[in-house]
């Protein structure tokens, strides 16, 4: 079974009893729908030709009850049958969500976060929606098979013509429903991508205004969409088709039904309320073809979306192993060796309780190290361990509680800034805010730290997003914290007050500063030089400054 396979069965067994319900409640209305004409054909024989009225309101009576049947049956089995669907995309929902936080990653790295969204909504709801198609594929083969045995019992030829026609006809439309399928998964695809790059465009927009680039952005989407949208027609024509096919086969099955009943009815082989009866069959049989039909392009289309599912939900994580757990970490990082991206042979000591500062002159070399500490990939060569524990060898949410990486490009979630601040406290909150200067930030507010900020922290600038991170990373007060240039877009008179209360408050706890800032470099116990992906000097601030060219090239500049 394909991973797509596997995904719409685990969606249709989880809610196997609503599907179960549905399907008996949906197969009893097509059932009674089918009788319909069955009771009409009689009510013509034993009634109105024989001129009865007691046999005519008998055979009303009955035509009543089964009128009640069919209301019952039909809005029963519909609620059934959408409560398994929402219910499934719910927990598909749920699987894809859990899986993108695992914090061993690797969900996103094919998928822009946009493309994510779109699965976890459109693909979800149609990968669920297949728990209110199986009622209906099962309704329709109940209609066919009643339909079947009601023309047996009027005339042999009829009912055997429904019963063998039937298979060749629900063949062809599996066929007809292949090229479906490719485009619907070709149209979801453009349209997650699409997606991606709309998200991507607003996370940014700040950025494109600012350099000019609104119109390249503008064009950038606008070819995206376009393909998108291309997508879009083009499934949509091969729906029209597919449909428009099914309905043609259809006609054509019916309308020989019809001529044979026609036949028999002047051949005098059947009753005129059997050819009443089966000429209204005939046309009734429109409607569980048309339901298969319905039913077809539906499992084309999830199967198509049952796929990506499969896809983000199968990822290979990007860090394997590692279930041991250390009771207290005392703060000792180490890397040894570690090659990895632009990383040629990395060493660097950071005892514990230490404030160490390092200068790379490749912002790669930066990002790099920032995925190795904090185990977002487990590097190609080398260790990196912390308290002398290999970091690939313990879990990595447990490691993720004593390693702590604040980003430069941290983002603030859609809530007040208190929450922001709090979402991961271990340590003094206010203390963290005013070390940050994330209070005067607050204080600028109309309800102070209890003021709603926009979603990314959009309605904040540059400066007040990255104080408020970086109050977040301190209040988080984790054993060894990692920061990536926290100050770039303060001014210079609160980065210097920054820089002195970090120290303060990260006094006894383990903190590597990556940044080429000359006020915190000056308050670190020693700093590290990375050049070429490797350490080539280290010392003070200070007396770097004075005695290596490069390392003032890239502080100073």
């Amino acid at each position: 079974m394909t991973a797509g396979g596997s995904v719409l069965r685990r969606a249709i067994t989880g809610q196997r009893r609503d599907v179960a319900v549905a399907s008996v409640l949906a197969a009893g209305h097509q059932g009674g729908e089918a009788l319909v004409p069955v009771v009409i054909g009689l009510t013509i024989d034993q009634a109105v030709s024989g001129g009865s009225v007691g046999a005519l309101l008998r055979w009303l009576a009955v035509l009543g009850a089964v009128f009640v049947v069919l209301s019952f049956s039909w809005r029963f089995s519909t609620r059934c049958s959408e409560r398994a669907a929402q219910r499934a995309a719910h927990e598909i929902r749920t699987k894809l969500t859990k899986r993108v936080l695992d914090p061993r990653g690797g969900a996103e790295t094919k998928h822009l976060p946009g493309a994510l969204v779109n699965i976890a909504t459109s693909d979800a709801k149609r990968v669920g929606a297949i728990n209110s198609v199986i009622p209906y594929a099962l309704a329709a083969l109940a209609g066919l098979l009643v339909s079947a045995i009601a023309l047996l019992n009027m005339s042999i030829s009829l009912g055997l013509l429904v019963l063998l026609g039937t298979p060749p006809l629900l063949l062809l439309g599996h066929l007809i429903g292949r090229p479906l399928e490719r485009r619907s998964d070709e149209e979801q695809e453009r349209a997650a991508h699409a997606s991606g790059i709309a998200a991507d465009l607003i996370a940014g927009l700040r950025v494109l205004k600012g350099i000019g680039a609104e119109k390249a952005a503008i064009e950038r989407y606008r070819r995206t969409s376009q393909d998108s949208l291309g997508a879009t027609i083009r499934a949509a024509r091969t729906r029209a088709w597919h449909d428009g096919a099914l309905l043609s086969l259809t006609g054509i099955f019916i309308a020989i039904v019809a001529l044979v009943g026609g036949k028999l009815a002047l051949s005098g082989d059947i009753s005129i309320g059997d050819l009443v009866a089966a000429v209204a069959l005939s046309l009734f049989l429109q409607g569980p073809f048309e339901l298969f039909s319905y039913a077809n392009g539906q499992f084309a289309q999830s199967r198509a979306s049952a796929q990506r599912v499969a896809e983000v939900l199968t990822a290979d994580p990007a860090v394997t192993g590692g279930d041991g757990q250390v009771a207290e970490f005392s703060g000792q990082v180490r890397m040894s060796g570690v090659r990895h991206g632009s990383l040629k042979d990395l060493r660097l000591d950071v005892a514990p309780g230490e404030l160490v500062g390092v200068v790379a002159t490749d912002p790669a070399n930066a990002t790099d190290m920032l995925a190795c500490l904090g185990r977002d990939i487990d590097p190609a060569e080398g260790v990196v361990e912390l308290d002398g524990h290999n970091l690939s060898t313990l879990d990595v949410e447990h490691t993720r509680t004593a390693i702590l990486v604040a980003a430069h490009d941290a983002v603030l979630f859609e809530g007040t800034l208190l929450e922001n601040v709090t979402a991961a406290a271990r340590g003094p909150v206010d203390r963290a805010m005013a070390a940050a200067s994330a209070d005067e930030v607050a204080s600028t507010l109309p309800d102070g730290a209890d003021s709603e900020i926009s979603e990314r922290g959009r309605s904040l600038s540059g400066g007040q997003r990255q104080r408020v991170a970086l109050a977040r990373a301190l209040a988080a007060d984790p054993p060894v914290l990692v920061i990536h240039d926290p100050t770039t877009a303060v001014d210079s008179v609160t980065e210097a007050r920054i820089a002195k209360d970090l120290k303060a408050i990260r006094q006894g706890r383990t903190t590597v500063a990556l940044t080429t800032s000359p006020a915190l470099l000056a308050e670190t116990d020693r700093v590290v030089l990375v050049h070429d992906g490797v350490v080539v000097a280290e010392g003070t601030h200070t007396d770097l400054v004075r005695g290596n060219e490069v390392y003032r090239g890239t502080v100073l500049s």
